[in-house]
């Protein structure tokens, strides 16, 4: 007999989800997974087509620039908006609007002329992002039984780790031989794609919840909906303070040159698709569990990168186990969140959308001052200490703990 302490709503043997007794829809998943898929390369596509789009249409690359903060700003709006603007809708029509205006961002993007008609075209994708990423656990949640949550949102992480590695090397890839424009338009195709899955495999999901800004404020006052967000702006500000400035430190401290850091780039990507699986597997067992094991990993990459970061190996191993780890975090984290409002599913995810969006703004803000202030290492100083305050909420606060015995 072996005893184990675990959270009492991260056991998996939960049945809550509305959807324990119907057989699970593994079909629809894999669909949402390809509008994901299809939505993140889009989001990430100018990053790498900047300087021929910026000659097209006779803008500079900073403005061009833009086209990607655009996006991720409006999410964050999008996210709350999408799911009380839409909370009498069916949610399979409301999923088919987004990946609709996934299609219509692409083929505007692909017809610009001009930067107005650029830019409504990433207002429109920031919509559909927005809107898709507050209701992915939702949907989830309706397709699966609830033991099966994590499965399934590593599944559909698995189409944002993909697009992550090939958005950028296939957008300049496809950019230099057929054309910046092309590469919408094979985005917008992905979408179309996307959409006849969800059209056939997607059943019908009534509405749910009672979506509204007083059931937002509600779902705030829950204890363990706090904890989630308090963890994840700690992490993700953390997060993305340190790899906003990545280049810096490897050009500085290991002083790699630009064809190692793109590679270094690439074992980061790949070892995040690998952490997606990893988180996806831990956070079946404890979603809290999941949240401490990526956090603490990306700390002990801080670590490696502050003492040991001048050797091109430790760098390097520093920066493939920080992408495993950043890789399984947000698997975690919104099966934490779900779980800890399954009754407002929509409503958690908006709100975890808002703050993971926060968190990417004031982390890049602070690793800027850092950067300035303290260099490379206190930038990377910094991710480790919030990555570890990150861990210590959740170990502390995550949830109530009980006793459950294994024989």
């Amino acid at each position: 007999m072996t005893d184990s302490t675990f959270e009492e709503d991260d056991v998996v043997r939960d049945t809550s989800s509305p959807n324990t007794s119907a057989k699970a829809r593994w079909d629809a998943v894999i669909a949402l997974t390809l509008g994901v898929f299809g939505l993140v390369t889009a989001e990430f596509l100018p990053a790498s087509l900047l300087t021929p789009i910026s000659a097209d249409l006779g803008i500079s690359s900073g403005v061009a620039g833009q086209t990607v903060t655009v996006t991720a700003v409006v999410a964050a709006f999008a996210g709350p908006g999408v799911v009380i603007g839409t909370r009498s809708f069916n949610r399979r029509w409301t999923l088919f609007g987004l990946t609709a205006l996934l299609i219509l961002s692409c083929a505007l993007a692909a017809l610009a002329n001009g930067l107005t008609l650029l830019l409504v075209s990433r207002v429109l994708l920031g919509i559909g992002l927005g809107g898709f990423w507050a209701m992915a656990g939702a949907l989830a949640m309706r397709l699966v039984p609830m033991n099966h949550l994590p499965r399934a949102m590593a599944m559909i992480f698995t189409g944002v780790s993909v697009a992550t590695v090939m958005a950028a090397p296939l957008g300049a890839y496809i950019g230099s031989t057929l054309g910046w424009r092309a590469a919408f338009v094979l985005a917008g195709a992905v979408g179309v794609l996307a959409l006849i899955a969800q059209l056939v495999t997607v059943p019908s999901l009534p509405p749910a919840g009672h979506a509204g800004l007083g059931t937002l404020a509600e779902v705030l006052k829950r204890p363990k909906i706090r904890i989630g967000l308090i963890a994840t702006l700690l992490i993700v500000a953390g997060h993305f303070a340190g790899f906003t400035y990545i280049r810096p430190y490897l050009e500085d401290v290991p002083r790699l040159d630009v064809e190692m850091v793109s590679l270094l780039l690439l074992a980061y990507g790949v070892g995040g698709f690998f952490g997606n699986i990893v988180g996806g597997m831990i956070t079946e067992r404890s979603s809290t569990l999941g949240v401490v094991f990526a956090s603490s990993l990306i700390a002990v990459s801080a670590v490696l990168l502050v003492s040991l970061g001048a050797s091109t190996v430790a760098a390097a191993v520093a920066i493939t186990l920080w992408g495993f780890a950043f890789g399984a975090l947000p698997v975690s984290i919104q099966s934490y969140i779900t779980r800890a409002a399954p009754d407002e599913a929509e409503s958690a995810g908006a709100l975890l959308l808002t703050t993971f969006q926060i968190a990417i703004s004031s982390g890049a803000v602070l690793g800027g001052l850092l950067i300035d202030a303290q260099g490379p290492l206190g930038v990377m100083t910094f991710l480790g200490i919030a990555a570890i305050l990150g861990a210590s909420v959740m170990v502390a606060r995550g949830g109530r703990q009980v006793q459950l015995s294994q024989g």
